[in-house]
This record gives structure tokens, sequence and C-alpha cells, in this order.
């Protein structure tokens, strides 16, 4: 059984439970006034591992388990046993990296919620698009686009939607783990750099 499955079902498992657990919801969720004043740091940890709805655990798992099984297999190819241990960190520094800017930001907005592995799960995307960025990414099984393209649109769309902040969604978390998943990446494989270059010098959108 793969890393990336065992993460679906840890965090598909915990969701599920903490719907049915109000108490559980609370004492997980990302509250960055309550990790502020309270120091209850392991919320960084634990909202990554609950979601609002069905929609939202599935559309992250299914990133996660797409593209995840993929990079886990990059990191293992590289570093044996220990690739592991570096995908492992991607997706859970990921989830924490990504949620600092919130935290800064509502440390002492006691009205502040967040939750979901959604800057775990980009960092696990833009990982992917370093590694294969001319590959299409095919959104609901329609809108096929080189990955590389999917990514700057996403970009986009998050520092967008971020300044309009009108959804109650984080995108923040999309932006600062999108950016995570890229800077990590290249940090523990600096060779990439070269694997990106060279899946685009014969690239042509169209």
């Amino acid at each position: 059984m793969s890393i990336t499955l065992i993460l679906v079902i840890i965090t598909s498992g915990v969701s599920i439970m903490a719907w049915n657990n109000q108490s559980m919801l609370a004492k997980f969720i990302f509250n960055p006034y309550t990790v502020f004043h309270n120091n209850e740091y392991h919320r960084f940890i634990t909202s990554g591992l609950i979601h609002a709805n069905w929609t939202h655990l599935l559309f992250n798992m299914f990133v996660l388990y797409m593209f995840g099984q993929q990079v886990e297999r990059v990191f293992t190819y590289v570093y044996g046993d220990i690739g592991l241990v570096v995908y492992v960190l991607l997706f859970v520094l990921g989830i924490i990296v990504s949620d600092i800017p919130t935290f800064l930001k509502n440390k002492h907005n006691p009205h502040y919620n967040a939750l979901g592995a959604s800057g775990g799960t980009a960092s696990i995307l833009f990982s992917y698009i370093l590694f294969d960025p001319a590959q299409d990414l095919c959104l609901y099984g329609l809108l096929c686009f080189p990955g590389v393209l999917w990514g700057v649109l996403y970009i986009i769309y998050s520092v967008y939607m971020g300044k309009r902040q009108g959804d109650n969604i984080n995108h923040d978390a999309h932006l600062w783990g999108s950016l995570f998943g890229i800077v990590f990446t290249i940090l523990v494989y600096p060779e990439v750099i070269f694997i990106f270059l060279e899946q685009l010098k014969n690239f042509k959108l169209f």
C-alpha cells in the first residue's frame, strides 16, 4: 500500500469522524486566535485532516491520490525508503507553511477558522508539475491543458480570490502551498530544474 493511499485513508477517516463529532472539529480546526493565545500549535497539522463537506474532501483527496502517487514514485526512485519521508514532509509541511500567512494575518481575530489539506495537496500538485510540466492535466476530464499552464492560472486565481475574500475559502493557503511545493522540491532535488527546462524546450501550447 502506497504512502499516498495511507494519507488519503487517514485524512478521509478523520474528516468523517469530525463531521459527527463537533467537539473534535472544534479542537482540530485552524483558529489563528486560539493558536496564538492558547499555544495550540497542533492545529497547524490537525486542521489539514478535516474538511468542510464531501465536495471539499473528495476534491483534495482526488488531487492527492492522482498526483501524489507520481511524486511518491519519483522520490522513492531517487532516495529509496528515505524518499517516503521526504514525500510525507512535502505534504505535511505544505499544510503547515501554507497556513503561516493566514496565522499572522488573523492571530487576533477570534472569528476566523480554516480547515482542509489544500496547502498540502497544492504542494504535491506543483511538485508534480515541476517533474512533468508539459503533461496535460484535465479538469473534470474535459478541460485539458499542460500542467505548467494550469499552474500559472492556479496561482493567478488564488491571488485574485485571496484579495476578494468573499467565499470563505483560504485561497492564501492554496497560493503558499503551491509556492512551497516548488521551493521544497527544488531544495531536495535540484536536478528537477534541468528536468523542468528540458521538458519545456520543445513545449508547444497548441
